[in-house]
């Protein structure tokens, strides 16, 4: 017995039956996994530009305001944020690398177990092939068997025809079951994607919000050191003419003098 053989009796002895209950039991985590995953992201809604608007009127009053309203809101952006203006204090560069780093948190969360939903619906359809095919060598080993058959059992051999079409068309049936478990598992997949990919986009506008707030900030107080700067300058320098002035005055009175006693010593020569 050679290995396609081998290879045939193994197909035709388990059949195309478990197939189709892995396909079912499959088809049950996927739409578990839907459902959980829908209704985490029905958990994280919010209207973005409302907070947007909260965020702005908030840090005009303080970071703690602004921490405050973010902690109320159950969106992963509010959580982005919120991290970034725990380091607020430590300068936009360092809220912006925190703001990265719960990005990449919050991505994780989103993502999670839609891995399986991506790859359930692109092998699902060939999963179904796989029982299809194993299905149809069935079918046509019965009808191998049926054409040698004796004489006495033509009547048998008559029906073996109709009997592989009946297989082959149970066969099929797995095909349609692995399309059936891959179009929601695709469908699913795309929309969470496209709701990760809108979270992302409305995260990285709110932390714009943040980042020009804070270097605001900062270069307002950087024009209060430069004007401080200049005005301590500017009294040194006032400070040092005073000297300056007062010296020359002297220095003036000193000759005049000076020339007063010489014209009285001539006088008096």
């Amino acid at each position: 017995m050679n290995l396609i053989e081998w290879l045939q009796r193994i197909m035709v002895g388990f059949g195309a039956a478990w197939v189709m209950w892995l396909m079912i039991g499959l088809s049950v985590v996927s739409v578990a996994i839907i459902l959980e995953r829908a209704w985490f992201f029905w958990s994280l809604r919010d209207d973005v530009v409302v907070l947007a608007r909260d965020l702005r009127n908030a840090l005009k009053d303080s970071i703690e305001a602004a921490q405050k309203r973010m902690e109320a809101s159950p969106s992963a952006e509010a959580a982005v944020v919120k991290a970034g203006l725990v380091e607020a204090d430590r300068g936009p560069k360092a809220a912006e690398e925190a703001m990265a780093g719960a990005l990449a948190l919050q991505r994780m969360k989103l993502e999670r177990r839609l891995a399986y939903l991506g790859t359930l619906g692109n092998n699902a359809p060939f999963i179904g092939l796989f029982g299809t095919v194993i299905g149809v060598v069935g079918a046509f080993d019965a009808l191998g068997k049926a054409a040698e058959k004796p004489l006495a059992q033509a009547a048998s051999a008559a029906m073996a025809p109709q009997q592989v079409m009946s297989s082959i068309a149970e066969a099929l049936v797995a095909t349609a079951v692995g399309l059936a478990v891959a179009i929601p598992a695709v469908a699913a997949n795309n929309y969470f994607q496209r709701l990760i990919r809108s979270t992302i986009a409305n995260t990285d506008a709110l932390t714009r919000v943040l980042l020009a707030h804070l270097h605001g900030e900062k270069e307002s107080a950087l024009e209060e050191a430069v004007e401080d700067i200049a005005l301590a300058v500017s009294a040194n320098r006032k400070a040092e003419a005073k000297p300056a002035k007062t010296n020359g005055a002297q220095n003036k009175k000193a000759a005049k003098k000076g020339e007063d006693e010489d014209e009285s010593s001539e006088e008096n020569g």
